[in-house]
C-alpha cells in the first residue's frame, strides 16, 4: 500500500507514524527506507531486543547438503541484547526530559522522553540502527511507551515528542467516526466496498470537525449549529440535522428544531 501511494504521487509526506503491528513488519520498514527523505516513527513493543552498541560479528563456515557455506552471527564474546524496556529502566533520570504535551480536562499533561541510538535484534542477528525513543508517565507507577525511528543523527528530541502525538489524532478520528458515524458498521464481502465505506466515514469525519470549527460554540442555532445566514450557502440546519441525526450523536424528534422533518419510524 505504501509503496502504491509513493508511485501514484497523490499524497506527498515526510513524516509517517505507525502502531507496533507495523513496528514488528520488516516489509513495512524496508519499504519505508526505500523511498528517500521518508522519516518513520513507528511503536514498538516492550519485550522488542536490541543492542546499544553495534555488536561484532563473524562468519561462521558450514556445510550444507555438501556444498560449502557460510553466514554472519554475532561474536560469542558479544553481550546478548536486551529488551528495550530494559534500555528504559537502566536509563538515568538525568538523560530525560519533561515536556508539557498538551492541557488536559485535570490540567497540564506532562510526560518524561529520553532517546539513543541502538541496533536492532531480527531472528538473534543485528539488524538496522535507529534512535530509540522512550516515553513515560510521571508518578510511582509510571507507564512507559518505545519508538523507533530512521531519522538522522542531527535529530532533535523535540521533533520525536510532536510525533508521539501525532498518532491521537488519528486514533480519535477511529474513535470518533466508530461511535458517531458507523464506521464498524459495514457488511460487505470484498475489499472494494470496504475501502468506499472507510473513506466515506472520513470524510463524513473530516467535513463534521471544520463545520464546529468554523461556526463554534457561539453559534445562533439549534445544538451548536448555526443558522442558514451564518453558516453560508448550501449549509443549513435541514442538512445538518437530516431525519433527525445530530452530527455528533442522535437527536430527540421531540426536540428536533422546528421546520426539521423528522421521518425516523419507531418499532
Amino acid at each position: 500500500m505504501w509503496r502504491d501511494i509513493q508511485q501514484a504521487g497523490v499524497l506527498p509526506c515526510t513524516y509517517v507514524v505507525a502502531d507496533c503491528l507495523s513496528g514488528h513488519s520488516p516489509e513495512f520498514l524496508q519499504a519505508i527506507e526505500a523511498c528517500p527523505g521518508t522519516i518513520s516513527f513507528v511503536a514498538l513493543p516492550s519485550d522488542s531486543r536490541c543492542w546499544l552498541q553495534g555488536p561484532v560479528t563473524e562468519h561462521k563456515r558450514y556445510t550444507d547438503k555438501g556444498e560449502p557455506r557460510s553466514k554472519r552471527i554475532v561474536a560469542t564474546t558479544e553481550k546478548a541484547p536486551i529488551a528495550v524496556e530494559a534500555v528504559a529502566k537502566r536509563r538515568h533520570d538525568g538523560f530525560w526530559s519533561r515536556r508539557n504535551v498538551s492541557e488536559g480536562t485535570k490540567g497540564p499533561m506532562e510526560y518524561e522522553f529520553t532517546k539513543r541510538p541502538v541496533t536492532l535484534c531480527q531472528d538473534g542477528q543485528p539488524d538496522k540502527t535507529v534512535w530509540l525513543v522512550m516515553k513515560r508517565t510521571i508518578g510511582e507507577h509510571a507507564a512507559s511507551w518505545y519508538y523507533i525511528s530512521n531519522a538522522p543523527v542531527s535529530a532533535r528530541l523535540p521533533m520525536f515528542i510532536w510525533l508521539s502525538g501525532i498518532r491521537w489524532a488519528i486514533e480519535q478520528c477511529f474513535e470518533e467516526a466508530k461511535t458517531e458515524l458507523g464506521m464498524d458498521q459495514y457488511e460487505i464481502r470484498k475489499y472494494p466496498e470496504w475501502h468506499h465505506h472507510m473513506l466515506t466515514c472520513m470524510f463524513a469525519h473530516f467535513f463534521l470537525w471544520h463545520v464546529t470549527i468554523r461556526l463554534g460554540k457561539n453559534s445562533p442555532g439549534y445544538y451548536g449549529i448555526a443558522a442558514e445566514a451564518a453558516a453560508g450557502g448550501g449549509l443549513t440546519v435541514k442538512n445538518l440535522h437530516d431525519c433527525g441525526s445530530s452530527p455528533f450523536g442522535r437527536v430527540d424528534p421531540a426536540e428536533k428544531p422546528p421546520g426539521v422533518p423528522c421521518t425516523e419510524k419507531t418499532a
